[in-house]
């Protein structure tokens, strides 16, 4: 039974902790957008695209046929 003493504020204590941290993000703005960072990795950056092209380009040996 005196377990419950400590317990109980101690659980009262994470909730409210939690409750905090929850609405600092909420404010924020952490729940804002949750699309466009799941998808943006699929995309490549243009600039990133055109010098992966000329590096392959560079890297692949020329075949005379």
């Amino acid at each position: 039974m005196s377990v419950l003493y400590v317990l109980l504020p101690l659980a009262l204590l994470f909730a409210v902790s939690a409750l905090i941290a929850f609405v600092w993000a909420t404010r924020g703005g952490q729940f804002d957008d949750l699309q466009t960072p799941a998808v943006r990795i699929l995309h490549d950056d243009e600039d990133d695209v055109g010098e992966r092209a000329a590096e392959a380009s560079d890297e692949q040996p020329e075949r005379n046929e």
